[in-house]
């Protein structure tokens, strides 16, 4: 079956390793780049960085971000010669990228480059960047500052209350080459359990891909939302302020005009009747991937829906 999942953070990545395992190479990865950012002189690309090295087999579990077992040799001698280093990157990260700074510089693509980089790590999936262009999500506080993605995200602990989500760069963005074919191609599209404003939305905003998804005949949605809150990250915290709701309905809701099933943890059936009144069917199924044994049986699941 060739499958398609939108993703972005760890719950993405997770998810997608299971996926990988039940589908080898009919799987493509759509990842965000709202959250890459110019740091130390090279180009960051979290999410896709994060999603790689999941499915490469060499992310570290604990963090969930970053190489198992890498060091912070640089970033530590950085901050003694006095620059401000408060984005953590390993050595070994650093170095990946550091190649994909190097063949964006010599006039490769994002895609092109993510291509030739998870390649090389192993990587059996087909993992694709949203876009070749730059999009850049900004985050809108309540005491009125616009800070960077990585400001609000690393620098600041997620802590400020979001008051708005733009993403700049994104008028003049096109989706990478293969998304949309990859998209119209598939016999199923998932959206991972990623968060909604800052994974999904930065994808689906792009050119052309929401239509395609409204389009498609088959898409499911993974809730990020577990018994009222996120299992990683701010997702819970930003549904309430920016005035979604709570739970894991509010994110089927963002979803309802592309979604045709969303899966709700077993823990959350009270939610399915919600679900159910904006026009699609709720599924409940264990979601919390504890382990590659949960991440591959829920990924499962899914194809078997």
């Amino acid at each position: 079956m060739k499958v398609v999942a939108l993703a972005g953070g760890v719950g993405g990545a997770k998810l997608l390793v299971g996926l990988q395992s039940v589908t080898g190479s009919d799987l493509t990865a759509i990842v965000n780049t709202g959250d890459d950012a110019e740091l130390y002189g090279v180009h960051v690309s979290p999410d896709l960085d994060i999603v790689t090295y999941w499915l490469a087999g060499i992310a570290d579990h604990e963090r969930g971000w970053g190489i198992e077992a890498d060091t912070f040799d640089l970033v530590d001698a950085l901050e003694r010669l006095g620059e401000d280093a408060w984005f953590r990157l390993g050595d070994r990260d650093f170095a990946t990228c550091l190649a994909r700074t190097r063949r964006l510089r010599a006039g490769m693509t994002l895609s092109e480059a993510s291509g030739e980089l998870t390649r090389r790590l192993g990587v059996i999936a087909r993992v694709l960047p949203m876009s070749d262009d730059s999009v850049r999500t900004v985050i809108e506080t309540s005491d009125g500052r616009r800070l960077e993605f990585q400001e609000y995200f690393v620098k600041e602990h997620n802590r400020p209350e979001v008051a708005a989500v733009s993403f700049d760069g994104l008028e003049d963005a096109k989706p990478a080459p293969g998304v949309l074919d990859a998209l119209a191609d598939a016999e199923l599209v998932i959206l991972c359990p990623s968060n909604p404003f800052l994974s999904i939305a930065p994808i689906t905003s792009l050119m052309g891909v929401e239509e395609t998804l409204a389009a498609h005949p088959r898409v499911i949605a993974v809730s990020p939302i577990v018994r009222g809150a996120a299992l990683r990250g701010p997702a819970d915290r930003m549904l309430r302020s920016l005035g979604a709701g709570a739970g894991a309905a509010a994110v089927a809701r963002l979803y309802a005009g592309f979604c045709d099933e969303f899966v709700v943890d077993v823990s959350d059936r009270a939610e399915s009747a919600a679900v159910e009144e904006l026009g699609i069917k709720a599924v409940a199924l264990p979601t919390i991937m504890s382990d590659r044994g949960a991440s591959e049986r829920l990924a499962s699941s899914l194809l078997e829906l």
